[in-house]
């Protein structure tokens, strides 16, 4: 096992010096910083229309309790927003400019308070290493590191969990950075399970301390999870709000977060890729606060730096592949798209669904990709920055007009975008190719060619039963793009796992073994005639796509014998 599989010390060894403990030690005046940081903020984005944006977040919160009410919506909502609405409105004409606009400000600071105490949650210590112990257990029986495969055996411990949660790529250079300034860790989004995953695995096996993540507000509807969300310094994100006063409140508590040097960490792709692929494009609302964060610390004469870092999680399995491949074909296809009728939900194959999760191992790769200051300079050990020359740059004459620093948001709204640009590519380039991925991709591309007439949609409705894989077929199409990944990870495009190295049918072999084998129907399977079938062309297509966007397809040339 290499160091980078092990188990590191802790950065920081003492939890009450973590950074995540110190700012929710004073939650209060946090509270109170974001909610005058917000107040300012909209004052100057919105000078002369306080009135207009209260009024629409009146509106679309209406909308909101109206036709998306959730039991964890904050008690009296309904009265709440009557309340200011009726103090916005009522007696207006009676009042002066100047006492209109005491009221709205009045107003505004209300409501940007509420949305504060919302968003900003706690971290108890207790609840954080009963968290650790329990997280052990549960990812111990999901990845089943036990040996034996039978029932009574599966709870043994005799393989290690770090043997299947592996943490790899730039663990030490972020490890170093932890002492040189804040870390903001912005990974790859595809299951509900990746925030608590992640925060566990650069816990346990990286030694760093928790970060501040964001967890969708839905997550806190039931019992349990709320009570641990809310003590594990988890932030809470209502997607459901997209007025304004909440966007700047929740843009606030990360550019604060950050400028208090709390490690965070949050999704640029703003949620789970329904398709399966990796993200090309992000969303800059939360990233903008990481340059900006910059900027302020740099005009308080604060010279340490906000270091970004792209994780890449990579899967045998995704858990909610099946949902998530329906949203995203329905989103796409519109009216091409029909749902076929779900018969699998028998007892027999709910069972059969559970045994598989404890009867299978599974490894699960975080590559941590190479880190970066907040312009998307690569950045050493010691944090400082260098462009794509090879040249030591100083971030701060970036930020600088006239010799001094200053805000300039349009400036900075471009750096945001290079930013996350540079993200995508440390995405692709970091991204860790595992047998599935490459024996899915190989297999659906035949299907296309075997089809070659049919859209995507044709292909998805064709009936699984006709279709056998051709295994020399898919010999040969593997032995192609096996040549070919090896090259571009030569060339820094790519990584493979270990196992990539084998032969072509042990790579077909330890593909098909893993390859979503928590679903009840398995994307790709042998048979009992040992041939290679499918079980659903929707699920192999998902797992296809994280191979998508590199221009492999065009690589593929089928042998005679094959057309």
């Amino acid at each position: 096992m290499s160091e980078q599989q092990g188990i590191h010390p802790h950065v920081i060894p003492e939890i009450e010096d973590w950074p995540i403990y110190k700012i929710h030690a004073n939650r209060k005046d946090f509270i109170k910083e974001i909610d005058q940081f917000t107040l300012e903020r909209l004052q100057q984005l919105y000078p002369n229309q306080l009135e207009d944006i209260i009024a629409k977040t009146i509106y679309k919160e209406r909308i909101r309790m109206k036709e998306e009410p959730w039991k964890v919506d904050p008690p009296k909502d309904r009265q709440f927003w009557r309340r200011i609405r009726s103090q916005l409105f009522d007696r207006q004409g009676d009042r002066s400019k100047e006492e209109q606009q005491t009221t709205e400000k009045q107003l505004l600071g209300r409501i940007i308070h509420r949305y504060s105490e919302e968003i900003v949650g706690t971290f108890k210590i207790k609840t954080f290493l009963f968290a650790r112990r329990f997280l052990t257990l549960f990812f111990t029986r999901l990845l089943n590191t036990a040996a034996a495969r039978n029932f009574y055996q599966i709870w043994g411990s005799k393989y290690r969990l770090v043997d299947r949660l592996l943490v790899q790529g730039e663990v030490d250079k972020i490890r170093a950075l932890m002492k040189k300034g804040t870390v903001v860790v912005v990974p790859t989004h595809f299951s509900n399970l990746d925030s608590i995953l992640i925060g566990y695995a650069l816990d346990t096996f990286a030694g760093l301390p928790s970060f501040s993540y964001g967890a969708g507000l839905n997550l806190y509807n039931t019992g349990y999870t709320a009570y641990f969300m809310n003590r594990l310094g988890a932030y809470r994100v209502d997607r459901r709000k997209k007025n304004p006063i909440y966007l700047e409140t929740l843009k606030a508590m990360s550019n604060l977060s950050v400028q208090h040097g709390t490690n965070s960490l949050f999704f640029p792709g703003g949620t789970r890729s329904r398709s399966g692929m990796l993200e090309t494009k992000l969303k800059l609302g939360l990233l903008g606060t990481v340059v900006e964060a910059q900027r302020y610390k740099l005009q308080k004469g604060q010279g340490e730096k906000v270091f970004v870092v792209p994780l890449i999680l990579s899967y045998h399995f995704v858990l909610e592949a099946e949902y998530l491949i329906e949203q995203h074909l329905k989103r796409i296809g519109k009216e091409k798209y029909i749902k076929a009728k779900d018969d699998f939900y028998s007892k027999r194959k709910i069972l059969k669904f559970a045994w598989k999760l404890f009867s299978k191992s599974n490894d699960i790769i975080l590559s941590v990709g190479q880190p970066m200051d907040v312009l998307g300079n690569y950045v050493d050990e010691e944090g400082e920055s260098y462009d794509q020359y090879g040249n030591q740059l100083n971030i701060a004459d970036y930020f600088k007009q006239g010799g001094e620093i200053v805000p300039d948001f349009q400036r900075e709204a471009e750096y945001t975008r290079l930013l996350s640009e540079q993200i995508v590519d440390r995405y692709f380039k970091d991204n860790i190719v595992l047998t599935s991925h490459l024996v899915a991709f190989a297999a659906f591309e035949l299907l296309k060619r075997h089809f070659p007439k049919l859209d995507l949609y044709g292909l998805l409705s064709l009936p699984t039963d006709d279709f056998v894989f051709d295994q020399g077929e898919l010999i040969d199409v593997v032995t192609q793009l096996k040549a070919v990944l090896v090259d571009m990870q030569l060339a820094g495009k790519i990584k493979l796992a270990k196992e990539l190295a084998w032969e072509p049918k042990g790579i077909i072999h330890d593909g098909l073994r893993h390859l979503g084998n928590y679903h009840v129907r398995k994307p790709l399977r042998y048979n009992k005639q040992k041939e290679i079938i499918s079980d659903s062309f929707k699920v192999l297509y998902y797992y296809h796509n994280r191979l998508e966007n590199y221009g492999l397809a065009a690589k593929i040339v089928m042998a005679p014998q094959y057309v």
